[in-house]
């Protein structure tokens, strides 16, 4: 969840309330159901610069009804936790990579990055995102376009990789609701 200098406090709960909604949906809770072990493992990252990251949400197995609706309801009224700072999406990937060492096992790792904004402070994005997908693990981006209406060029060259990697748009943050419902479909589908 991005948290940078870009994102003002409207911003902040228009992503938080879209997160929350799309773990509510009906067609998110299917696609659970209905997957090779019939649940899935969701940590959520708060991130700005190279020294902000924090999770606020520890790892959880959703596996039903119940569990996918109290997931939604807590991130969609999360608080922001961490200190604005620049734009470091590398460091959010590092960091993000890291805590697969505790997450429960899968036959799928995917990191989701959103964000309006290119990497702006830390290492090149680039670099990172290499060393997280020869981890195994992919990565999948939702590029907010208020600000570069081009970042989702930018998140297909730098951020993304790995199997069936992808990047969904958003017009902006009135679009995120629906892009990242979108997008958590998909990734829990696969590839």
């Amino acid at each position: 969840i991005d948290c940078s200098f870009s994102v003002d406090s409207e911003e902040y709960r228009l992503q938080m309330e879209g997160l929350g909604r799309a773990f509510l949906r009906e067609e998110v809770k299917a696609a659970i159901r209905q997957g090779v072990r019939q649940r899935i493992a969701v940590t959520a990252v708060q991130w700005s610069d190279e020294n902000n990251q924090r999770v606020i949400l520890p790892w959880v197995i959703i596996e039903g009804n119940a569990d996918a609706d109290e997931i939604g309801m807590r991130l969609a009224s999360s608080p922001r936790v961490l200190a604005q700072g620049g734009t470091s999406i590398s460091t959010a990937l590092l960091f993000s990579a890291k805590l697969f060492d505790t997450a429960p096992s899968a036959e799928r790792r995917v990191i989701d990055v959103s964000g309006d904004g290119r990497n702006n402070i830390g290492p090149p994005t680039a670099a990172a995102r290499d060393r997280v997908v020869a981890q195994g693990i992919t990565i999948n981006g939702l590029s907010i376009l208020n600000e570069w209406d081009t970042l989702n060029l930018y998140f297909e060259s730098h951020v993304v990789g790995g199997p069936g990697h992808f990047v969904i748009p958003a017009a902006d943050y009135e679009d995120f609701a629906e892009a990242i419902f979108r997008k958590l479909l998909r990734e829990i589908t696969g590839p």
